[in-house]
């Protein structure tokens, strides 16, 4: 049952959510590299997602959403674990060199699930380990069908080091094939969307925690020939039209077994836009900058819920929360106990069911990149960017046809307080008018240190843990 603190009243729908089903279906689609302002809903011209518009008139659209890191690995770590993902000792985007990965301690939102009897599945982008040990079967998931990494470390991408391994496309903890060329390319979305589809159907009769990480829109762009020229846009449009495809092949699987009003679905993206791919990269609408900064570009991302009785209808709801709160929020709707080791988010069911009066889950939210850096945190209305270094266009186009242009790096970017609510281009810096704030989120920052660690002071945080490692040889048998 669920814990008394979550007997929330959604506004004007009826009956707390302890009465509705005990254990709702859970469905997370996280797609890759999309933009704040790739919805319509947010601005995006050039291409229809009318599942997606859809969704929104069903449920809750998240204005303020936000992931822990602005790169791949590190943003699915926060989002399946609750954590910040440098407390893993996960940063960036794992190479197919790396040689570690997702702890086998950690606990994950599918061993969240699946304390409560859930079936767990996912089809898409894993990037959190891609040797056997790390793999989504080995953290909690019954079943799991993709790639282990970003789509464009395969040597057919025109920037990635030539000596990479060919692309494998895994069912379970095997390679069942491999991603030759473009035209493999172009059926992932297809082929992940078929696999949750009849997921769902085969597990109608029980309740189902369902992952859809979906490699796309992440270059190179890839779409099935039914929507190649389907947009006005080009091949981004494309491509978004058939994820919005996939969105309404998942949520229409939910009706024909009459579990849409048992099901609670979160829509996202996993950071912002490759804003130097030009014309086969999303957009950030007003917001600064894009995937790989710290800037709202990087950091704030579309999100859509629904989840019919609880999360509103054609509801817009503009409270920060960010991926790190999902577990726990997921623990608490599924009655399931929080992992042992220490996490990062807070239950943000109030947010989520849009509570009269509710607030953002935590006071802080901070904002690593890099190797452990320290760059920005949200207190409030306020943004505190910390002096660092970042990577801009410098308002250059971008690239055209999948190939890239060269961002500008080291960027400076000095101590500056942003007021966001007013400012979320992140302008004009109003530290001198508000030297009060500034203090105050600097002793934010110095408790973050000591906590996380922070490189680009040098210091070493306390509650920091380590990845999962390849197991070393044994070199006594080595004779």
């Amino acid at each position: 049952m669920f814990n008394l603190s979550l007997m929330v009243l959604c506004l004007g729908m009826g009956a707390p959510v302890e009465s509705r089903q005990e254990r709702p279906n859970i469905v997370v689609v996280f797609v890759d590299d999309m933009g704040w302002g790739d919805l319509p809903s947010q601005g995006a011209t050039g291409w229809e997602m009318p599942n997606l518009s859809q969704m929104e008139r069903d449920g809750t659209r998240f204005t303020r959403f936000y992931v822990a890191q602005p790169v791949c690995s590190a943003s699915r770590a926060a989002l399946l674990t609750g954590c910040y993902p440098n407390r893993l000792g996960i940063h960036g985007a794992l190479a197919p060199s790396a040689k570690h990965g997702l702890h086998e301690d950690e606990t994950t939102l599918a061993e969240i699930c699946k304390s409560r009897g859930y079936a767990t599945g996912m089809f898409g982008k894993w990037h959190l380990g891609h040797h056997k040990q790390f793999l989504p079967v080995h953290h909690g998931f019954d079943e799991y069908l993709g790639i282990p990494y970003s789509n464009d470390m395969w040597p057919g991408h025109p920037v990635t080091p030539k000596n990479w391994p060919k692309l494998p496309l895994i069912r379970g903890d095997e390679t069942i094939e491999i991603v030759e060329d473009y035209d493999d390319q172009d059926a992932i979305t297809r082929r992940l969307t078929e696999g949750a589809v009849d997921f769902i159907h085969r597990h109608a009769d029980e309740p189902f925690f369902l992952y859809v990480p979906h490699p796309q829109p992440h270059v190179p762009l890839g779409a099935d020939e039914d929507f190649k020229g389907s947009s006005e846009q080009g091949f981004y449009g494309d491509v978004m039209q058939e994820i919005d495809w996939s969105v309404g092949q998942i949520l229409e699987a939910l009706e024909e077994e009459g579990l849409s009003d048992e099901t609670l679905v979160i829509f996202a993206s996993d950071n912002g836009p490759w804003i130097n791919y030009g014309d086969h990269a999303g957009t950030t609408a007003h917001l600064r900058e894009a995937k790989g900064t710290t800037f709202d570009g990087g950091v704030r991302v579309p999100c859509i819920a629904r989840w019919p009785g609880h999360v509103q209808p054609g509801h817009v709801n503009d409270t920060m929360w960010m991926t790190i709160d999902v577990l726990p929020t997921v623990a608490g709707i599924v009655g399931a106990d929080l992992p042992t080791r220490p996490i990062d988010g807070r239950d943000a069911l109030p947010v989520l069911v849009s509570e009269s009066g509710a607030e953002s889950p935590q006071e802080v939210y901070l904002f690593y990149y890099g190797r452990n850096n320290l760059e920005a945190i949200r207190w409030g209305r306020w943004k505190l960017h910390l002096p660092h270094t970042y990577r801009s266009m410098e308002g250059r186009p971008g690239g055209t046809g999948g190939k890239p242009t060269k961002y500008t790096y080291g960027m400076k970017q000095d101590l500056a307080l942003y007021d966001v609510e007013i400012d979320p281009g992140e302008t004009t810096d109003v530290q001198h008018a508000n030297p009060e704030v500034v203090a105050r989120m600097l002793e934010l920052v110095e408790a973050a240190r000591v906590d996380l660690g922070d490189n680009l002071v040098k210091r070493e945080g306390r509650g920091v843990r380590e990845p999962g490692r390849l197991p070393q040889p044994d070199k006594s048998d080595q004779g």
